[in-house]
Parts: C-alpha cells; sequence; structure tokens
C-alpha cells in the first residue's frame, strides 16, 4: 500500500495556474490492488500495462472535469467538483479498465476507488484538510474493481449512473479517525459486485460461535491447554468423536479473546467439500481475495505474516490431507499465528502439540460437590425432562451410570435421553446387569432388549460406541437405521412410512429404545431425528450394504412429494402457497438435490428446483438455486436422461428469474429464450403464457422498455385468445410497472383493476399480492393517501403471512413512502433503514421502483434533518422483518387523523 493510502506526509502541489475545485470537494483516491504482486509477475511488461493503466484513467477521469493532484506510481489523486460527476466518472473509468485489451487476462490491474466530499480550500495549489486523509482511508478500505463512498459523497451525489443504485456496507472504523463511517459501493451494470467485507478496522474481534447449551466442568483442562497455547503456536487437540474436542476448543479460544488483536477465527473444515478450496475459504474467513497469478496460500500468508492471530481449524480429520500442508505453510511464513485445531488424528506436522482431550472428569470436585460427568448427567437429564431439576437423591445413581459410561460425553447425552422414560436408579441397574455379563456392553442397557452379542466393556472411539449398540439390532431395525441416514434431520413417522413403504413403527421403537434416534415430540406430532455421529456411521453402513441409490432415491421421491404437498389442501386441491411450508423441508429438498446432482435423476431434482422456485428468491438465496440448476444441467449431459420439453421450459424459466434478482441480466435473457424454445416445442399454452409473461421482465432488466412493454401487450393478447389469461398474471404486474414508470397511471390502474379475478386463479403467486402492491404505488403516485394505505397494508399484511420475505420488503418501502407522504417522516426514515438492511441480507437488488424510494427517503431526510433521520433510520435496520412489519402496519389509517375529512362536522339541520 503506497504512502498516500496510509495518510502520512503531504500530498505534492499541483501548478498554481491549474483551477482547483474549492468549497464542496469530492476526492478521488485510486490504487492498483497487489500491484507489487503484479509487477513481479510481469516483470518488464509491468511498465506498459502500468502506462497504460495512467493512460486509461487520465482520459476518462480529466475528461469528466477531475482536476489531477498527482500521480505516484500505481496511485491517483484527482479533485471533482462535483460528487455526482465524480461517481459517473468511476463507473466508466472501472468499465474502460475492464474493456481495454490487455496483455493478458492476468496483467489487468484491479483498481480500488474511494470517494469523500467535503469542505476544502486550497492553498498554494494543494489542499491541508482531513477530507483527504478520510477519502485516502475510503480508498483503502476497497477492494480492486471495488468503488467505495462515504456518506457525505452518497448524499452528494444527487443521480447516479443509469440502471447504478448505492450497496450499504453499513458502519466501519477508519483507521486514525473517531467514530465510525458509513461506507456504500457502487453497484452498476458491468462491475463486479461481489467482494469481501472492507478492509477496516474491525469491531468484532472473533467469529466464535454462541453454543446453544452450557459449557459444563473441564476447569483444569481449559487451564491447560490455554497455557500450552501460549507456548505452542500448533496444537492439535485429539479425541474420539463425541469426545467434547470442539466445545473445549470453543470455550477456551473465548478465554484468549484479548490476547490476539487481529482476531481468533474459527473454521469448520466439515463444511469445505472440495480439498482445494481450503486456503482459499480460509483466505475469504479473513477478508481476502484472490490475486492475479498468485497462488491464494501465498496471499494468505502474506497477510498473516504481520498479524497476532489464532485459527481454530474444527474437525480437520474431514480434510486431513489439505489441511496439513496448509497449516505447515502458514505457520512457517507467520510467525504471530497460533493454530488450534481438533481432529480424530494428529495432522502429523513438524512441531504439532498432541494434546488428547480426557473424558469428563469422574471425580467430586474440590468443595465435595459432583464431578464434571455428574453435573452434565443432571443438566442434560433435566431438559430431557422438561427442565424439572435432578433430585438430590438421584445424584448417587447418576454417578453410577456416568461411571460406567466413562465419562464420554455423547453416550453420556445418549444416556440422558433415556432418562426421559426411566429413574436414574433403573438406568444404573441395567449398567450394573450388563457389568456382569461374560462380553460386557455399557450401551446395551440402553437398548430395547435383543440377542446378546457381546464386545468388550470399555472402548475408545465414537464409531465403536455406536457399534455396540448396531450389532445388536434385528435385521429390519439395522436396514432403517441405515435407510433413515438419507434424512437431514428430523422426520414424521409419515415420512419413514414413505421411505420403508411399509409400518416401520416396530423397528422404529427399537431404535428410540436404544437411543440410536430422538423421538422428539412436537405440536405437530413426534419427529425422530439422529444425531450426526449416528447419522455418518448409519451412512457408512448403508453404503456398505449396496443400499445407497435405492434408499436416496426413495428420499428424493419422498421430498418431491412433500414439496408438492405444500401447495395443496387435505382435499388435495390447490391451496394459496406459503414459503414458510418449505421452511422446515429446505435441509431434506438440498440433500435430495445433492443425490440429484451426483448420483440419482437430474429430472428429479429438476422438480424439486422448479418447486423451490420462489422461496429461493423470497429467502435471498438466488444464487443458490442457480447453481443447483447449473449442478443439474451437468447430470443431465452426463447420464443423457430424457426430461420433457416442458419440464425444461420450466426449469430455464425458474433460472431466469434466479439470474434477475442476482443481477445477472444477460443470464436472465440467455435462459429465457431457452425456456420459451422449450415451451413452444412442449405445445403447453398455459406454460408458454407464464414463459413468455418472464421474457418482458428480461427486456425491461436489459434496457429496453419499450420492447418490453410490447411483449407485455403480445402475451396477454395472446393468452386471452387462448384462454389462458390467469397464466399471464406476470405480464399484468411488469406492464403495469412500465406503466407507472411512464406515468400512465389511469391505464394501470384500469389494468390492475380487471386482473384481479387473474390472481385469484394463481394460488402459487396470490398470497404475495402483487396486484394490490402496485395498486398501492399508483395511489401513491396520485397523492391519495386513503387507497394507497389500504393497498398497501393488505398486500404486507399477505407477503408477511406467507412467507415472501422479499416481497414484503417492497411494501415496507412502499409504506416508508406513504408515511412520508402522511407527514410521518419519523416512521418512514425507521421503515426505510429497515427494509434496507433486509434487503440487503436477502441479497435483493434495487428493484424497478429504485428511484421513487431515493427521492421519498430524500424528502423525509429534509423533513427531519440529516442527524435525526440517521438515527431513525440506523433505528430501522435493528428491527427485525416481523419487527419492521408490525410498525408498519401500525401506521395510522389516514381517515383516523384528526383531520380526516370523515370526521368534519355535518351541516346543521342534517
Amino acid at each position: 500500500m503506497n504512502r498516500d493510502f496510509q495518510g502520512g506526509g503531504g500530498y505534492p502541489r499541483v501548478p498554481q495556474r491549474i483551477h482547483l475545485p474549492r468549497g464542496q470537494v469530492t476526492f478521488l483516491f485510486t490504487d492498483i490492488e497487489g500491484s507489487t504482486r503484479l509487477a513481479q509477475m510481469l516483470g518488464d511488461g509491468y511498465r506498459p500495462v502500468l502506462h497504460e493503466h495512467r493512460r486509461v484513467l487520465r482520459a476518462v477521469l480529466a475528461a469528466a472535469g477531475g482536476v489531477e493532484l498527482f500521480t505516484e506510481g500505481d496511485s491517483y489523486f484527482f479533485a471533482f467538483a462535483d460528487a455526482t460527476t465524480a461517481v459517473g466518472a468511476c463507473a466508466s473509468a472501472q468499465r474502460a479498465l475492464e474493456a481495454h485489451a490487455w496483455p493478458d487476462p492476468q496483467a489487468q490491474p484491479k483498481v480500488r476507488m474511494g470517494l469523500h466530499t467535503g469542505l476544502a480550500q486550497p492553498h498554494g495549489g494543494e489542499y491541508a484538510s482531513p477530507e483527504v486523509h478520510r477519502a485516502a482511508r475510503v480508498a483503502a478500505a476497497a477492494h480492486g474493481g471495488q468503488i467505495l463512498l462515504s456518506a457525505s459523497t452518497a448524499e452528494a451525489a444527487a443521480q447516479l449512473p443509469d440502471q447504478a443504485w448505492l450497496l450499504d456496507l453499513g458502519l466501519h472504523r477508519l483507521r486514525g479517525f473517531d467514530g465510525r463511517e458509513r461506507l456504500f459501493q457502487l453497484v452498476a451494470p458491468e462491475l463486479e459486485q461481489h467482494f469481501p467485507r472492507p478492509r477496516t478496522d474491525r469491531t468484532a474481534p472473533h467469529n466464535l460461535p454462541s453454543p446453544l447449551t452450557s459449557f459444563v466442568g473441564r476447569h483444569p483442562e481449559r487451564a491447560e491447554l490455554a497455557e500450552l497455547l501460549s507456548a505452542h503456536r500448533l496444537t492439535t487437540v485429539v479425541g474420539a468423536g463425541g469426545a467434547g474436542k470442539s466445545r473445549l476448543a470453543v470455550a477456551v479460544a473465548h478465554d484468549l479473546i484479548e490476547s490476539y488483536p487481529d482476531g481468533i477465527w474459527n473454521l469448520d473444515i466439515a463444511g469445505v467439500t472440495d480439498p482445494g478450496l481450503l486456503a482459499f475459504t480460509v483466505a475469504t474467513m479473513l477478508g481476502l481475495r484472490p490475486e492475479p497469478g498468485r497462488p491464494v496460500v501465498e496471499t494468505l500468508v502474506e497477510h498473516a505474516s504481520t498479524r497476532r492471530l489464532m485459527l481454530l481449524l474444527d474437525t480437520c480429520e474431514a480434510q486431513v490431507g489439505a489441511v496439513a500442508p496448509l497449516v505447515a505453510r502458514l505457520l512457517a511464513g507467520a510467525p504471530e499465528v497460533t493454530v488450534l485445531a481438533t481432529s480424530r488424528e494428529p495432522l502429523g506436522i513438524a512441531g504439532e502439540l498432541v494434546w488428547r482431550i480426557p473424558p469428563l472428569s469422574l471425580a467430586p470436585s474440590a468443595g465435595g460437590g459432583v464431578s464434571d460427568a455428574v453435573t452434565l448427567l443432571a443438566e442434560r437429564t433435566s431438559a430431557a425432562r422438561g427442565g424439572r431439576p435432578v433430585e438430590p437423591a438421584e445424584l448417587a445413581d447418576l454417578a453410577r451410570v456416568a461411571a460406567r459410561l466413562d465419562g464420554l460425553p455423547l453416550a453420556i447425552e445418549l444416556a440422558a435421553a433415556r432418562l426421559r422414560v426411566l429413574s436414574g436408579g433403573e438406568l444404573a441397574a441395567r449398567l450394573h446387569a450388563e457389568l456382569t455379563a461374560e462380553e460386557s456392553d455399557p450401551l446395551r442397557a440402553l437398548d430395547a432388549g435383543g440377542p446378546h452379542s457381546g464386545a468388550h466393556a470399555r472402548h475408545a472411539t465414537m464409531q465403536a460406541t455406536v457399534t455396540w449398540s448396531y450389532r445388536t439390532l434385528p435385521d429390519d431395525a439395522a436396514r432403517l437405521l441405515r435407510w433413515l441416514s438419507v434424512f437431514a434431520g428430523p422426520v414424521s413417522l409419515a415420512g419413514v412410512e414413505w421411505l420403508m413403504d411399509g409400518d416401520p413403527l416396530g423397528p422404529l421403537t427399537v431404535l428410540v429404545d436404544k437411543s440410536l434416534v430422538q423421538a422428539e415430540p412436537g405440536a405437530h406430532g413426534t419427529t425422530y431425528r439422529m444425531l450426526d455421529p449416528i447419522r455418518g456411521y448409519a451412512a457408512r453402513r448403508l453404503a456398505a450394504h449396496d443400499e445407497e441409490a435405492a434408499a436416496r432415491d426413495r428420499h428424493v421421491a419422498w421430498a418431491l412429494r412433500a414439496l408438492q404437498a405444500v401447495g395443496r389442501g387435505p382435499d388435495e386441491q390447490p391451496v394459496t402457497l406459503s414459503l414458510y411450508s418449505i421452511d422446515p423441508l429446505a435441509a431434506e429438498l438440498r440433500a435430495a438435490l445433492r443425490w440429484c446432482g451426483t448420483g440419482g435423476s437430474a429430472r428429479s431434482g429438476l422438480q424439486i428446483s422448479c418447486g423451490l422456485d420462489q422461496w429461493w428468491r423470497e429467502r435471498g438465496l438466488a444464487r443458490e438455486g442457480r447453481l443447483w440448476l447449473f449442478r443439474l444441467y451437468a447430470r443431465l449431459s452426463e447420464t443423457g436422461e430424457v426430461v420433457p420439453d416442458a419440464e425444461l421450459a420450466r426449469a430455464y424459466h425458474a433460472h431466469s428469474g434466479h439470474a434477475a434478482v442476482d443481477g445477472e441480466f444477460v443470464e436472465e435473457l440467455r435462459f429465457s429464450r431457452r425456456a420459451e424454445s422449450a415451451g413452444r416445442r412442449a405445445g403447453d399454452p398455459g406454460l408458454l403464457a407464464r414463459v413468455l409473461a418472464g421474457r418482458s421482465g428480461a427486456l425491461r432488466d436489459a434496457g429496453k422498455p419499450d420492447d418490453a412493454e410490447q411483449a407485455c401487450r403480445e402475451v396477454l393478447a395472446w393468452a386471452t385468445r387462448y384462454e389462458v389469461a390467469p397464466d399471464a398474471l406476470f405480464a399484468v404486474c411488469n406492464l403495469a410497472e412500465l406503466l407507472w414508470l411512464r406515468g400512465a397511471l389511469d391505464e394501470a390502474a384500469t389494468l390492475l383493476a380487471a386482473s384481479r379475478q387473474l390472481e385469484q386463479l394463481r394460488p402459487a403467486e396470490r398470497g404475495r399480492r402483487t396486484l394490490d402492491l402496485l395498486l398501492g404505488m399508483v395511489a401513491l403516485r396520485r397523492g391519495d393517501l386513503v387507497a394507497a394505505h389500504e393497498h398497501l397494508t393488505v398486500a404486507l399484511r399477505s407477503r408477511m403471512a406467507y412467507g415472501f420475505h422479499g416481497r414484503a420488503c417492497v411494501a415496507v418501502k412502499a409504506m416508508a413512502a406513504r408515511c412520508v407522504q402522511g407527514g410521518d417522516a419519523m416512521t418512514a426514515a425507521t421503515l426505510f433503514g429497515a427494509a434496507e438492511s433486509t434487503t440487503v441480507r436477502l441479497h435483493c437488488g434495487p428493484g424497478i421502483f429504485a428511484p421513487f424510494w431515493t427521492a421519498q427517503q430524500e424528502a423525509a431526510r429534509a423533513a427531519l434533518g440529516d442527524a435525526v433521520f440517521d438515527e431513525a433510520y440506523a433505528r430501522g435496520a435493528a428491527l427485525s422483518l416481523g419487527e419492521t412489519a408490525s410498525l408498519a402496519l401500525a401506521v395510522e389509517h389516514p381517515d383516523l387523523a384528526l383531520d380526516s375529512s370523515r370526521f368534519a362536522e355535518l351541516p346543521s339541520g342534517s
């Protein structure tokens, strides 16, 4: 990083004949991200690249009226008299750099840009103002290809470039400045959109999880492990599955937060499915991006080389072959980095201290209290019994149980589940009976009975612990356990019956009695769940018995059936779709998709993807939806499976919608065309009407509103002719939005009012109440607050009731605009802050009404003043979506206001 971005020294003077802007000045700093690396990679070829970079930037920025103060190395410093011009110039400059014919794709410089606006007066051909240093700090926070704006620049930029919008990145602390600065990213067509968090001083020094249950005991172990970490740079906590390694490591890491000023960063290696992505995942966690022509591990090591931080790498056994070389390289190049690893086996690295986690202590505490193992068993037993505390008289029996289980935490958790139906004395007696058996198995006392086939009394691994129970299962119960491993989470009895194609109650009872499956009563019936270690064990057995394909295909069929059922009532007739009904199925549907994309039917996967169409977008998961579809297309190519054109059309149509939400408009149009081609081949008029209706949205997103409007009118006429008008509802909505944009409010209102019946005939969409939302927007433009309020509350209430969260944010913004027009700027500011916060979290774009929202926010800001507006906006950003909706729905109806004409006095004599 050059010295100007560090804020040191003065800024070189320019000749006094150059006119420098004064007053409200927008300062721009730029430099090349990873310039040192780029220079090393290109050698003598770097100078022409640097020269071309300078030429391109100077041409664009100077043409826009920017005054160049200096060029030093790969850095530029410009001043602009107008913030709007400066923002537009930056966007143009990034596009010019992207479009330039560089000698090699690896040679393209990635330029970061930072803008800040403030009062400044030039003296002697230079600026001596803290605003310049603030601008430099904003630029230092950016990544290559990114344009960051301070809050003052965002406010001063009265008009953004076409189709551009500002992404609120939240408050950040700029080094050397008190307080926190709100930073914005310019998002515009042809500009890269996705970056790591800004490079600013972090307020949170760790990402350690907050456990859901209490951490019991292990005080000596915590102290010992903390002391070892102070003397050894790599400490690996080794033990069997279920021994409590992860919980202990997280607890110790929490104790040491203050010892690592650059943070403690936790990564569960089990979540890294591709070993080749491990270094990239660690780098992303630390806010780093890959550099051109350079292995990401080198970028990671260079970043860590000057920092004092700890990495907590959990469940390393999942990728030990990838973890070991990465950790070795990192420790060799970063002398202040400490690694705390948990694993079922050592990493095998020189200098590694292997610390084997002991079982929970069975010795009474120093004060004469119960042991750690008994404390854990008592706490978990109380939870299993609905919160009823364990009676003191039962503690002695629990001590016998804990001792018989060797103090292994997972075995104790299983025993606590059994104590839901047994007393401590009864369970201890069963364990004692097993102790006298020829081949002792302490977990056998937790089983429902069955033939005794022994094992050694003590076992060192969790797999062996589960095997003790598994080998005593009758054949039907063992098969059920294996097949249940295909479920990702809890499942109802009906789901188990579907999977096994018969009555599973007998073997299921055996599994519950053995604590291999947890029975969890709930308001809607009992569900059945396996702990993850047991599920993994059962899945391995499933594959070993050559049953995986059959079981997973059956699970896919169940998942597809469950997904289709959410849109139908008890009489199998369509009902209004509620996305809340899909939420509990998400883990199962992902598991089904994973199998469809690797070893199962891609066609079934496409059917599931289409069923999740709206859910993905409304939950901020449009990108995930696209990735699953790409994976399924690849599976189709691999297997040659035949998929009917109608199903392909629906999949392509869904893909187009995901791409639109994700801002990939070229991809949106491409898949819209594919959907049309497949739809025409299918010969289904209703399907084709839905696909063609979606085309208008793609045209609009491509910047062709006239073509989009014409497409809407054509598809509506076509759908009417073929008597499939309800399937063209999306075209009605798109056309109404386009009419709203160009001010044709009467035509929009007439169109929407005439389409009420169409919405009622579309149960998959009617919960969105889009027509009410649009009628409310028309009323807002007309100044009719009564109609606007009524339509918008109907839309918002329905969208929240049926789980359309992304669309609920639009309704909240509309209610905020209604508050602005009704004179309640404070509530409007709060609602805007809340809606924008949720919109960012859900990865939703600005939408077609973005300029209108901006104008209404500015009106509220003008009414309240900056400080009050920002405070209300920040207060809203802290609200949940449910709290936000409640606030919006609590806005008083205009007819209830004191000055409403409805309460005017009647003329005398009336």
